[in-house]
């Protein structure tokens, strides 16, 4: 079984952090850069770029924006290098926090990083404070208007790979293995079956219960302003927020 789903009541507040598309299209072209600098720019022979292009499909990106990080990553218009660095922490009530960043400042990032944890009731930790709380799993989010027949999307996901499908008010996530994502992703799409999220998450083997409302405003806030920092690429947690809890702190 799995644990509580956070994508159905966070899908909105994360939007807002990520200033909407523009920090989700620009989080997007520095996956795409990064790869294509290592790994080169086939799809065919790149593994991690057939994965960011899927999600930059998912997200709406336009194509012009994926193509200009294709040209910046092989080089064709000057050189990028960022540098992938995974920060540990913990927000209130003992949250387990995990931030994914694409930085060319490492001094500069880590000190955004501390001073928002450090302003917004968390605490920067050690490598490997949290790490094992959490699994890297492919991950996808299905709307109802993209599917009609549960019993049919489970069969498609289960055949290729998926371990978990959790459907919840009208919105269906699938979780498989990381090794799973591709055999998932083209499995959807040859069914027809578009998804509105697709990527490689980190789930939470446990989560924590948060049933106070300051508390929950207070975890919300510190991974709102972690998410905006220019250098994010991805924040996990392990907060359970009630959707009762959590309609009562955006009112």
């Amino acid at each position: 079984m799995s644990g509580h789903s956070k994508w159905a009541n966070i899908k909105h507040k994360k939007e807002a952090s990520d200033k909407k598309k523009g920090k989700i299209f620009s989080r997007i072209a520095k996956e795409i850069m990064v790869c294509v600098k290592q790994s080169g720019k086939d799809p065919g022979t790149n593994p991690r770029l057939r994965m960011a292009l899927i999600e930059a499909r998912a997200a709406n990106m336009p194509r012009d924006n994926i193509d200009r990080a294709i040209k910046k990553g092989s080089g064709e218009l000057g050189n990028v290098n960022y540098e992938e660095i995974v920060y540990e922490g913990y927000g209130p009530q003992g949250t387990a926090i995990i931030v994914e960043c694409l930085t060319d400042n490492k001094n500069r990032t880590i000190g955004d990083v501390r001073m928002t944890f450090d302003r917004n009731n968390g605490n920067l930790a050690a490598s490997g404070a949290v790490n094992w709380m959490f699994q890297r799993k492919s991950h996808f989010v299905v709307t109802d208007e993209a599917f009609a027949d549960e019993e049919k999307l489970m069969e498609i996901v289960l055949d290729a790979g998926a371990e978990d499908l959790d459907v919840e008010d009208g919105v269906a996530e699938i979780w498989g293995p990381p090794e799973s994502f591709a055999d998932l992703a083209k499995a959807l799409e040859d069914a027809g079956v578009p998804t509105s999220e697709a990527g490689i998450t980190r789930r939470p083997d446990n989560t924590v219960e948060i049933t106070d409302a300051g508390v929950a405003a207070q975890v919300m806030r510190l991974v709102d302003r972690i998410e905006e920092l220019e250098d994010v690429q991805a924040v996990h947690h392990n907060a359970n927020i009630p959707d009762e809890i959590m309609e009562s702190i955006e009112e």
